[in-house]
């Protein structure tokens, strides 16, 4: 029975020995799951503070030791992050890789790698290394400058070389500047100049009214974390220039600098085809992620479509350097990209006369050199000042340009209208080809309004001046819509449709400026014998813009083939041949010369005994109904007949309130005679 007993006493000790095993298992099972949290969250934590840049937070997950070993706090190695990485442009920071290694000792190693997004280029980095002890029930990180970049020491640096890339000019045909970078005269404020209390306030008064900035724009100004009493303080970049007495009689505390802008020395007349450069904005990085928030990027026109040709790319290296200066590891190097000139065809003189000849109303002028499609001019009215976009323009200003109904931000040039009676001369081209139209038939015409009969309702086709007996010189000279509202009719839909479809209705241009494709009407056929009538004559629905225009009217200078427009010097010269018949284009041509040759033709005005000069006025009519007073936008076509060096077309908007095409062309048509002959 002893032994029986003592037996049960046994097997009960090592029951509650088992037991006592067992909570001890547990207990380390669930310390080291702690453990694990603990160790996990303080990662976590690490990783989040330097992906959002965050360094005041990362920097105080580590020891207070590890920063005294290399005599700095924390305060000093945020900031020391805060400069490198603002320095680099560090726009974002993946962490990656990380994995964690507990040591013998119970601590933990930890690596990783970091990619880091500047705005140089991207830095894939080595691994980096950092221990990871524990502090009583708390981990913390040992921090050592190589945690900044791999293999960096105590002493070393970060280097940033930029081989910097001046913004390619654009030149006209002859070399002139359109678009320079120049040097402004830049006011400025050296602030220990401006004394103190009531002094520096009456100096701040006084300098707000001479540059028309607010006394609150020039404290902010003055205000800036980097500014000293003895540093220049810039407050506005000078549109024109002061002179040396001007500059004299400044008040005191403001001084003169200077600072390399980007200038457009013809001002509004090369606005809307050059446009202008702006800084960098967020959304402009975000289609970009090249680009920097320091650079200048074409904002509009020739500037935004040529932005990568004439920004080039700014070489860039980012070293790791220790304290001598020598290079102990690269981290970043990219060759520059050099900037290009851009030459134009532009003729920068014909551009400003033909600017001014459009007095700030709302028109435009687009001229070419017909056999190499070269675009002279392309300019349009009313404009803005390119300039002030780019040294900044005032909310008051932009404000002006804004409500304005003569909308001066749009190129009227690229812009489609209805081409009115200068489109005739492709209708007569069109039933020459197609013998609907000859050069001996005279057609007997009575009154000055006409329809085909009873089934146009109320719809009369109109023309100006009552002649009896019409050819098609006469037609063309005096305009008459009847004429050419009855050889339509004649060709019908098909042949005359079939002819407009030889021109360039529907196509892009290849130009790095946006042309809205033209066409012929809203449907794929007229359906309506009016809408056939009223396009004959230029109306209708037709949509063509003036540089499109001077493509199809080209025709008449190139025996029947189009030369498409260019805009950049030294292109491949593009055509589209045999659109209308030789004998055709030159057929209506020679008969366009009586416009200006005869003392009855609508563009005598414009007659040199010197020069042979082809012209068509046109005027395109919007009303809301017949028989009453619509807007008129006039057009005056005109050719070099002999020497076939230019044509030009020129609308003007509203041409009773604004003064005809025709009008604004005299000085401009006087310089192509003097110069392309």
């Amino acid at each position: 029975m002893g032994k029986q007993r003592n037996k049960k006493i046994l097997v009960g000790a090592v029951v509650i020995v088992g037991v006592a095993a067992c909570s001890v298992a547990g207990y380390f099972f669930v310390s080291s799951q702690n453990e694990k949290k603990k160790v996990e969250s303080i990662v976590d934590a690490y990783t989040k503070a330097l992906t959002k840049q965050e360094f005041a937070k990362y920097n105080e997950l580590f020891s207070e030791k590890s920063f005294t070993n290399y005599e700095t706090t924390k305060e000093e190695t945020t900031q020391r992050y805060e400069t490198i990485f603002s320095g680099i442009g560090v726009r974002e920071i993946k962490v990656k890789d990380i994995s964690k290694t507990k040591t013998e000792k119970g601590d933990y190693k930890v690596t990783y790698h970091l990619d880091l997004v500047t705005e140089f280029g991207d830095i894939a980095t080595d691994k980096y290394t950092v221990d990871l002890k524990k502090q009583d029930e708390d981990y913390l990180f040992v921090w050592t400058p190589a945690l900044i970049f791999p293999d960096m020491s105590e002493e070393d640096t970060i280097k940033v070389a930029a081989d910097e890339v001046v913004r390619g000019e654009i030149l006209d045909r002859n070399g002139v500047k359109l678009a320079e970078n120049y040097d402004y005269q830049q006011a400025g404020i050296i602030p220990g100049q401006l004394g103190e209390g009531a002094e520096k306030e009456q100096k701040i008064q006084a300098i707000s009214e001479e540059f028309g900035i607010s006394v609150e724009t020039i404290n902010d100004r003055l205000n800036q974390a980097w500014v000293k009493d003895d540093l220049f303080v810039p407050i506005k970049t000078l549109e024109n220039a002061m002179s040396t007495l001007e500059i004299a009689g400044l008040p005191q505390g403001v001084t003169i600098g200077s600072t390399n802008q980007r200038h457009y020395p013809f001002g509004e007349a090369t606005a809307h085809l050059l446009g202008y450069v702006g800084k960098v904005s967020a959304e402009d990085i975000e289609k970009n992620p090249e680009l920097s928030e320091n650079d200048a990027i074409g904002k509009s026109g020739l500037e935004a479509a040529l932005d990568e040709k004439l920004r080039g790319k700014t070489g860039v290296t980012i070293d790791i350097v220790d304290k001598d200066g020598q290079v102990k590891k690269s981290l970043l190097k990219l060759e520059k990209v050099d900037s290009v000139d851009i030459t134009l065809t532009i003729d920068s003189e014909a551009q400003r006369i033909a600017y001014d000849s459009l007095a700030g109303k709302p028109s435009t002028a687009v001229i070419s050199e017909p056999k190499t499609g070269e675009l002279l001019v392309a300019t349009g009215a009313p404009s803005y000042n390119p300039n002030k976009m780019v040294l900044g323009i005032s909310e008051e200003e932009y404000k002006t340009y804004a409500d304005d109904t003569n909308l001066p931000f749009m190129a009227r040039f690229s812009n489609r209208y209805a081409p009115g009676s200068t489109f005739k001369t492709i209708t007569a081209a069109i039933g020459l080809d197609s013998g609907h139209i000859t050069t001996t038939e005279e057609r007997s015409i009575d009154g000055l309004k006409w329809q085909k009969d009873a089934s146009w309702g109320g719809f009369w086709t109109t023309r100006v001046k009552e002649t009896p007996v019409v050819d098609l010189k006469k037609a063309l000279v005096y305009s008459d819509n009847i004429f050419f509202a009855q050889k339509s009719l004649e060709m019908g839909e098909d042949v005359f449709r079939n002819g407009l479809n030889k021109f360039i209705f529907g196509e892009e241009l290849d130009l790095p400026i946006y042309i809205e494709p033209a066409s012929i009407s809203n449907e794929d056929t007229f359906n309506s014998e009016i809408l056939l009538a009223d396009t004959a004559y230029g109306q209708g629905e037709l949509m063509i813009s003036p540089i499109t225009q001077i493509a199809m009217y080209s025709v008449f200078m190139n025996d029947g083939a189009i030369v498409y427009p260019q805009i950049i010097k030294g292109q491949e010269v593009k055509t589209k041949q045999s659109v209308i018949g030789s004998e055709s284009a030159n057929t209506v041509l020679n008969d366009l010369i009586d416009s200006v040759a005869s003392p009855e033709g609508y563009v005598y005005s414009l007659n040199n005994p010197d020069f042979t000069l082809a012209a068509k006025t046109g005027t395109a009519e919007i009303k809301e109904k017949q028989d009453t007073l619509g807007t008129e936008n006039s057009f005056l076509l005109f050719f070099d007949v002999n020497n076939r060096n230019f044509m030009g077309l020129i609308m003007s908007e509203n041409s009773r309130e604004n003064g005809t095409a025709t009008e604004k062309a005299a000085a401009v048509v006087q310089y192509l005679e003097a110069h392309y002959k």
